[in-house]
């Protein structure tokens, strides 16, 4: 099954009818009221994440299950030039964008990259170790994953004081403990991000 798609917006268009819809299958599922609360929390996470995107974009966010896996996806268009996000980010008082904490924070420089920018020369180097050397799927340029990021990072926090503030951040935040796996791919202008949750 796959709910209807929502078109979302960084200015909170949309963002409403997207959370409702982990509502609405969850009650065309019949999942219980804390499984239809996950689904609810970690489309609040995708969508605070949509907020916190450099300048006016809008993205497509929809709900699948396969099988009691459910996927959240938020699909966005990351085209954005130097110069582009550059003045937008001049025009905050700290000249950077306020939501590069945390995880989650980290996850959204995939989506405000520049489109001048070589996927490869990330902007977040601790990051590259949830990609996989090859993507997966060889329509996507990037994968990143949050089970192998886990895996990279706890292997190496006691020797990297930077691995070790990485895993604190895995440790606090709310849609990595909610979530079983969390993917994003990349391709050419696009980034999707899909959140996977097993639920009974």
């Amino acid at each position: 099954m796959k709910t209807d798609v929502v078109v979302v917006s960084t200015n909170g268009a949309g963002m409403e009818e997207a959370l409702n819809q982990a509502e609405k299958i969850g009650e065309y599922k019949h999942l219980s009221s804390k499984s239809t609360l996950h689904l609810r929390l970690l489309a609040e996470e995708l969508m605070g994440l949509m907020r916190s995107i450099t300048g006016e974009k809008s993205g497509q966010f929809w709900i699948e299950d396969d099988d009691g896996t459910y996927m959240l996806h938020l699909l966005v268009d990351t085209r954005m030039n130097t110069v582009k996000r550059e003045k937008l980010l001049n025009t905050s008082t700290s000249g950077k964008n306020a939501y590069a904490k945390g995880i989650m924070g980290r996850l959204r420089d995939f989506f405000d990259r520049n489109a001048d920018q070589d996927v490869v020369a990330f902007t977040n180097p601790i990051m590259m170790s949830g990609v996989y050397d090859n993507a997966q799927d060889i329509l996507h340029d990037v994968e990143w994953s949050m089970v192998k990021y886990r895996e990279d990072i706890y292997s190496t926090k006691d020797e990297n004081a930077e691995h070790a503030a990485a895993w604190d951040e895995l440790e606090k935040s709310v849609i990595t403990h909610v979530a079983d796996e969390i993917k994003v791919f990349i391709h050419n202008q696009q980034a999707e991000m899909v959140v996977y949750k097993k639920l009974a």
